[in-house]
């Protein structure tokens, strides 16, 4: 995670550098803020990387001596007959006609989108007996 850190600190300065000339030749203030945003968040993941890297130390990819078995494991679990991302991705897509067909479109396609994720996150929850 070093690598990644270094690399987005070279980010957020290259948009330091640009932010402070384009706010000093250009003073615009929706582009400064553009590009003041832009530097906030590549500061932002730089510093999330140098978290964990001070934390974690090197992954075993970062290393010459690592190997596949070091970063291998189960994942997680997927439920393979699930109908809620179908639903999810449907009440998505419904939400996305529904910003160009009206309101009422996207409302429907919000409750669908909705019920998906609930049904996703609670599909194998139990409840005390």
């Amino acid at each position: 995670m070093k690598t990644e850190a270094i690399v987005f600190a070279g980010v957020a300065g290259f948009f330091l550098v640009t932010d402070v000339l384009y706010a000093a030749w250009s003073r615009d203030p929706a582009g400064t803020a553009t590009l003041t945003v832009s530097l906030l968040m590549a500061l932002l993941i730089a510093f999330f990387f140098a978290t964990n890297y001070r934390r974690k130390g090197l992954r075993p990819e970062d290393r010459k001596d690592g190997d596949i078995s070091e970063r291998s494991g189960p994942v997680d679990f997927f439920s393979p007959h699930s109908i809620w991302p179908v639903f999810t991705a449907v009440g998505l897509a419904v939400s996305a006609l529904g910003v160009l067909f009206g309101l009422w479109l996207f409302l429907i396609g919000l409750g669908m989108l909705f019920g998906g994720v609930f049904g996703l996150v609670f599909q194998y929850a139990r409840t005390q007996d």
